[in-house]
């Protein structure tokens, strides 16, 4: 349990850098919005991975760290389009 837990949040810091680094901008929050958003991003991605392509994502994989990296875009496009502010 406590390894699963970790894995979860080392491939939410890496998708969530990952996810930073490939979708540039001020979205604001700092390292841990960013490994709030990987985790968040990684169950995201993993369950457009099941639903839609049928492909079982597990920990520190390729396909895992893939579909983590886009969820966390997705979520980072979404949180920026909330936190705007008004000019």
């Amino acid at each position: 349990m406590l390894v699963s837990i970790l894995t979860w949040i080392v491939l939410g810091l890496i998708a969530g850098a990952l996810a930073k680094l490939i979708y540039p901008g001020r979205q604001g929050g700092g390292i841990f919005a960013t490994i709030g958003l990987g985790i968040l991003g990684a169950i995201v991605g993993g369950w457009v991975a099941q639903a839609i392509f049928g492909i079982t994502t597990v920990g520190l994989s390729w396909q895992g760290i893939l579909f983590a990296v886009i969820g966390a875009m997705i979520l980072i496009f979404i949180w920026g389009l909330l936190t705007q502010r008004a000019a």
